[in-house]
């Protein structure tokens, strides 16, 4: 399975990865790399406390933000390469019933259109079920075609449709 926990061992793609994103979107509007500096990644300290970070995530006394809950990431990696993330949220807020919901993924810029997506959400659902997740929440822009198909090919059926989201309920456990 190509979804692994973040490793400091794909520091060079993963940085290579956040730089595309910010290079396809220098607006800075995704929520997965708007605080993060390629720059400062390459270091490897700064790396491997950023790997440290993402692996107490999903542990309920790792402080936190408010208004965050535990989180599980997950990298997709092919041939050494980082492909894309995926984040499990282990339990829903207020807000992140409107926007956000269980399950979030981005794939490269570089490795979009190529069926990574799917693929990567199709991975993630057997991890949501394991955490107790079922149905999961997912949702998107109602202008975003590409995820509408990704998580209805998944099984996602729309329940929500307002403010310009759309909202997916998408079973995790065995079909």
């Amino acid at each position: 399975m190509p979804l692994e926990a973040p490793d400091v061992r794909h520091r060079v793609s993963f940085t290579a990865g956040v730089r595309e994103f910010h290079e396809a979107d220098p607006t800075g509007r995704s929520p997965f790399v708007a605080d993060l500096d390629p720059d400062r990644l390459a270091d490897p300290a700064t790396f491997a406390r950023y790997v440290a970070n993402l692996l107490a995530a999903p542990l309920e006394e790792t402080p936190r933000p408010r208004g965050w809950v535990p989180a599980t990431t997950l990298w997709w990696i092919e041939d050494g390469e980082f492909v894309g993330r995926v984040g499990i949220r282990h339990r829903l807020t207020p807000q992140l019933r409107l926007v956000g919901g269980h399950i979030g993924y981005d794939v490269r810029p570089s490795r979009r259109r190529q069926g990574y997506a799917g693929r990567m959400l199709l991975d993630a659902l057997p991890v949501a079920a394991a955490l107790d997740i079922d149905p999961a929440l997912l949702t998107c822009d109602d202008t975003n075609i590409a995820s509408r198909k990704v998580i209805e090919a998944a099984g996602g059926r729309l329940f929500e449709a307002d403010g310009g989201k759309l909202r997916f309920w998408v079973p995790t456990r065995l079909r």
